[in-house]
């Protein structure tokens, strides 16, 4: 048996060591290949895989396994593997997981390879790139972009890697090198990584939970468990542990973290900061962590007028902003570096995305609000909106939702197929709401009817708001295919109406 304690670089002797990947995604397919080239003996266990990996496997003289896994095949369990890595959508009470763990074997998931082999490639220093850590249940991607842009602007080679769509272990094996990964973490991430201990234990520079609300609770198997894996992206932070003012839960996280010795708490909300926070004083942003006179003294990052210019000043947003010029500033960015990021700063499609304006009304895109947390803070962003709500709930109750933020709506036009919580919760706590349910069973185009319903609902004025507090994948191929729908209802139904001023966007 290899001693696993001993595989902490590159360079070490992977030959031969029996490793099982669990998925053949764009992840399962980074870490077959790594540890291909690293010279393992590598079995791939999906249920089906993508045709283009599954011709490149053999050619990467990798082991494939393909069929049902609600039992453990007998190619896996005759393979014996000393490691299994898994990718993260295999949930803890997977038949394979279970068997892994009864097993004693060693459970991984990609990042924790890819922290174990990030020396490939150094810098001019001999070290390897430094890691920053960014969870939280809503503005990953979004804070990860920024951070990633914050630091390539300051002169550093940095990308934003990990849930975002690119493998760390793809950026790990870039032949160019990186001073900085800017890693999102899933909480599916998190519960995999958290597994690890020990010296070989991965030790961010930085990191940050952003918020924490109920989401993937059935994957995880309740609220504490979800809680649990967010917490761990704090676990041994060297240098700045980043976290929500406003969200008790994140602070809690970081007085129970177990970090390096001389990492420091940096707080930030909307608010007045405290001398080791960021915040908002007098519509500007603002440093008080990082600087020596920091007792007395504030630096300016930009101003909330500079973003509302520019799109970016919902407050959840500047809460983003706020979040991300602190990672960056823990690696030397300064408030200049930052300025001039967020001078040309867009946010991606389907976050809070003007799609149109038509006759006074405002259509707004925010398919990527899949959770409560989510929509919650696109409706406060646009308060009195006629609400696009539903889809595949996962195991969230938006009882709370509504009753916080249904009543102050002017309609809602429920879609999806678990209407049923919804419409419920609006009858208990907002009942005076005009509601609309749109059935896909009866509708063949979702979009076309909501739109339809949407615009006679609406005034002058208002602004009609998908955020639909629940996955896609009841109806869509995912949130964009969510959200390109909606947009292309909108745009169909304006060419409609003839001759009302219109006004398409970016």
């Amino acid at each position: 048996m290899t001693d696993l304690s001993t595989l902490t670089s590159w360079h070490a002797d992977w030959k031969g060591l029996r490793v099982a990947v669990l998925g053949l995604s764009v992840t399962g397919f980074s870490v077959a290949d790594t540890l291909s080239e690293l010279g393992a003996e590598v079995l791939v266990v999906t249920e089906r895989a993508d045709a283009e990996y599954g011709r490149l496997l053999p050619l990467l003289g990798v082991r494939l396994h393909e069929g049902p896994l609600d039992a453990v095949p007998a190619e896996l369990s005759a393979f014996a593997p000393e490691v299994v890595i898994a990718s993260p959508g295999f949930p803890p009470h997977h038949p394979l997981i279970r068997w892994t763990q009864e097993q004693r074997i060693a459970l991984w998931g990609d990042v924790e390879l890819a922290w174990r082999v990030r020396d490939k490639v150094v810098r001019a220093d001999g070290r390897p790139a430094d890691w920053v850590l960014i969870t939280g249940t809503n503005g990953k991607t979004t804070t990860t972009r920024l951070t990633a842009e914050m630091l390539v602007t300051a002169g550093l080679r940095a990308a934003p890697v990990g849930n975002i769509g690119t493998p760390v272990l793809d950026a790990v094996r870039d032949p160019g090198g990186f001073d900085a990964l800017v890693v999102e973490l899933s909480s599916h991430q998190l519960w995999y990584l958290n597994l690890q201990s020990g010296p070989e234990a991965l030790s961010p520079h930085a990191a940050v939970c952003l918020n924490l609300a109920d989401d993937h609770l059935e994957w995880h198997g309740g609220a504490d468990a979800y809680r649990d894996a967010k917490a761990g992206v704090y676990a041994r932070t060297r240098v700045a542990c980043v976290y929500n003012k406003a969200d008790a839960a994140t602070r809690e996280m970081v007085e129970d973290a177990e970090v390096i010795e001389g990492a420091r708490a940096i707080g930030f909300d909307l608010g007045v900061p405290g001398p080791s926070d960021l915040g908002v004083v007098d519509g500007i942003l603002v440093d008080r962590a990082f600087l020596e006179e920091r007792a007395t003294s504030a630096l300016e990052l930009t101003t909330v007028a500079d973003l509302a210019a520019r799109g970016l000043a919902a407050p959840h947003m500047v809460a983003n902003i706020l979040a991300a010029s602190a990672l960056a500033r823990s690696l030397g960015a300064t408030p200049e570096h930052i300025f001039d990021t967020l001078e040309r700063f867009r946010l991606d499609p389907h976050r809070i995305q003007v799609v149109a304006a038509h006759a006074g009304v405002t259509w707004v895109d925010d398919s990527k609000a899949t959770n409560p947390h989510a929509a919650s803070s696109s409706l406060a962003a646009y308060p009195g909106a006629v609400w696009v709500v539903g889809g595949l709930l996962k195991g969230v109750d938006l009882s709370d939702l509504v009753r916080a933020r249904g009543a102050g709506v002017r309609a809602a036009i429920v879609i999806g197929t678990e209407r049923a919580d919804i419409v419920a919760a609006f009858a208990r706590h907002a009942p005076a709401v005009p509601l609309f349910e749109v059935d896909h069973a009866e509708t063949e185009d979702v979009m076309a009817r909501v739109v339809e319903l949407a615009a006679d609902a609406a005034q002058d004025g208002d602004t009609v708001l998908l955020a639909p507090a629940a996955a896609s994948f009841d109806q869509f191929a995912s949130y964009s295919d969510r959200g390109d729908r909606f947009a292309d209802a909108v745009r169909a139904w304006i060419e409609g109406q003839g001759d009302g001023a219109s006004r398409p966007t970016d």
